[in-house]
Formats: structure tokens, C-alpha cells, sequence
């Protein structure tokens, strides 16, 4: 029997990319709930949305009430939670919506699933599952050059986001010892691809270069992440939910080590190729350098050996392969989703339609 699955934050990046694979590749049905702040956007899941097995609520997963509600009469057999408050810089600024979003959300979440899985009947409880979407960021910095984050590495957050997160993981891992609740936790790399909000590194240094502004490096750029294109991350998360097991947690990484002003230079450089500047200068002539943020790390990198090994996944697309089809993906929207994004339209649109 096909899944029926909610998707929290399904209008967010990594979550519309998770709808997207599992309406196009899957006969499984989604209920998407998002609460629709800056970062969520519908045009995301346009290309699904008319689909009879998507479903949209617009629901604050704060809200008891409607999440309960949402449970019942959808009836899952799985639960993806991605919604989450996710920019370290805006944690920094206003820490408060992180803790209420990323802790009090999930609080309320794992309650509402807990209540509707005591109602379930035996076959169906075999099958439900709770996956919990999180970061790498809840590890910390690695010292050590060799060293990489594995599923046993001890919690060490740096910013008020990875805090809130890593609370949330803990939480997580509680219900099921606790209450039973048929729980996974996955920790992921940095993402990148299609329908990235343009407040991270990548979109915000593709945009501002094609509109000739400054490109805003943090410290020397040498900060080192692990990059993970986005669509292999979905198709990971959709087999730890589908096929992983209870009570397990699931690193999820590309194998791909970047320095940041090196990723900076490889976009400049493709868009020196695909999209060349009118006055025939190089993209990176607007690199600046700007003052590192507090509590930077400065490096993360994800040993994925053990989802490979005991669900066979493995990253598709190399950063060469994945930051090439970014970069094509963004200077072929530049004219629709890019400036719906820039100009706040988007947000009118949904205003607009009564959402």
C-alpha cells in the first residue's frame, strides 16, 4: 500500500525538493504543512501541486489544535519533519523564534504524533514512523583534519540555530525511548541546488554577482563545509523514513570539501563561462571580504559510510556536476522565481490567493 506522508516545512527548500521527488517518483500521497514565513514559498511546488496526491495546510506546528486536526483526517503512516527556523545569522540576531520554531515545534509535534500513533491499530503502528530532519551543525567544529562527524560524535552546537536544533534531536530520541514512538533522526551537510532561499551562500552569491553587487565573504573564506546537492539528500531522506530503522540516526554528507571563497570562485568562474559580464571582467573581481561571524566553525565534514552500508545510498552528482546545474537553474529563473524572491512577490501571491 502506498504511504501517506506528512511533510513539515514542505515548502522550504530541502522540503519541497523531498515533495517533489515523492510525487514524481513515488505513488505515495503528501500533506505538506508549512506555516509559510519568509523562506516558505508554494511557486516551489508548483510543478507538483496539481497533483490528487499532494495536499497543502497552512499550519504553525506550534498549533496543537490544527496539528491534531491535520492527524486525524489525513491519517499518516509517516511524518518528515523538516519545518525549522534554519539561518545561524538570523539565530544570532533574534534568537528567540529558533527556540520557540526548532524546540517548542517539535515539542508540540512529537506530541500531536504520539496521540494520533496510541490510536493506530496494531499493522498500522508496525508501520508508522517519525523522521526528524537535522544538521550537522549540532557536532560542532572539527579540530582534527582527519576527523569526520559519525552518527556517535558528541553534541557540541555553537550558535543558537545548531543549540535549538540539537534540543530538538534529544527530544526526538526521548519520545522513543519514553513513549515508544517509532523515531529516526538524520543530520545532514549543507545543501545546495534549485529553490535555494537567497539568504545562503550559494543563491545569495549567484544573485548578487548576475546584479553586480558585492560578493560578501565571511573572514579568508576558509571555512570548510561538506556540500550535498539537494535532490540526493531527498532521495536519503525518503529511504532513512521508508526503510530505516527505529530508534537509528543517519549522517547524511556528498563528500564534498569546499573551502567557502573556493565554492565563491567556482561560481564566479561558471558564470564567467555561462552568463559573462558585459564589460568581458571576471565575477570574482566583486568578491569582498567582510568580518567573520561570532562563533563560526570552520569545518564540517559527514562520514556517510553508514547509510551507504545499510541503505544503500550514495550521493549522485559531484559539487563540480551539482554547482554547474545550480548555477544553470538560477540564471534560467532569474526572471520568475528569482524575482519573485527579491521583489517579496511571492509572498503577495499567497496573500492574495487567501493562504
Amino acid at each position: 500500500m502506498p504511504n501517506r506522508i506528512i511533510v513539515t516545512g514542505g515548502a522550504g527548500f530541502i522540503g519541497s525538493a523531498l515533495v517533489r521527488h515523492i510525487i514524481k517518483n513515488t505513488h505515495d500521497t503528501v500533506c505538506v504543512v508549512d506555516k509559510l514565513t519568509y523562506a516558505g514559498n508554494l511557486e516551489s511546488l508548483a510543478e507538483v501541486a496539481d497533483s490528487d496526491r499532494f495536499h497543502f495546510e497552512k499550519c504553525d506546528i506550534c498549533d496543537r489544535e490544527k496539528l491534531d486536526a491535520i492527524f486525524s483526517i489525513f491519517q499518516p503512516t509517516h511524518v518528515m519533519h523538516l519545518a525549522a527556523e534554519s539561518h545561524v545569522d538570523r539565530s544570532i540576531d533574534g534568537p528567540g523564534e529558533f527556540i520557540r520554531t526548532n524546540i517548542v515545534g517539535t515539542y508540540t509535534l512529537l506530541e500531536a504524533a504520539r496521540n494520533f500513533f496510541q490510536t493506530l491499530d496494531e499493522t498500522a503502528r508496525k508501520k508508522f514512523r517519525f523522521h526528524h530532519i537535522s544538521t550537522d551543525e549540532v557536532f560542532g567544529d572539527l579540530t582534527d583534519p582527519e576527523d569526520f562527524f559519525r552518527e556517535d560524535t558528541p553534541y557540541a552546537p555553537s550558535s543558537p540555530y545548531s543549540a535549538s536544533k540539537a534540543a530538538s534531536d534529544h527530544l526526538v530520541r526521548a519520545w522513543k525511548r519514553t513513549f515508544a514512538l517509532p523515531t529516526l533522526v538524520s543530520n545532514c551537510s549543507n545543501n545546495y541546488g534549485p529553490y535555494h532561499f537567497p539568504e545562503k551562500l550559494i543563491p545569495l552569491i549567484i544573485l548578487h554577482a548576475v546584479n553586480g553587487k558585492e560578493l560578501p565573504v565571511y573572514g579568508q573564506g576558509s571555512q570548510i563545509r561538506d556540500w550535498l546537492y539537494v535532490e540526493d539528500h531527498a532521495k536519503a531522506l525518503y529511504l532513512v523514513a521508508t526503510t530505516g530503522t527505529p530508534g537509528e540516526s543517519y549522517n547524511i554528507g556528498g563528500n564534498n570539501e569546499k573551502r567557502n571563497i573556493d565554492v565563491v570562485r567556482k561560481i564566479c568562474e561558471l558564470l564567467d563561462e555561462l552568463h559573462p559580464r558585459q564589460d568581458g571582467k571576471t565575477y570574482a573581481e566583486q568578491i569582498t571580504f567582510v568580518k567573520d561571524r561570532p562563533g563560526h566553525d570552520m569545518r564540517y565534514a559527514i562520514d556517510a559510510a553508514k547509510i551507504t552500508r545499510e541503505l544503500g545510498w550514495h550521493p549522485e552528482e559531484t559539487f563540480d556536476s551539482g554547482i554547474r546545474k545550480t548555477v544553470e537553474w538560477y540564471l534560467a529563473h532569474q526572471d520568475t522565481w528569482c524575482a519573485h524572491i527579491l521583489s517579496g512577490e511571492y509572498k503577495m501571491e499567497r496573500l492574495g490567493k487567501g493562504e
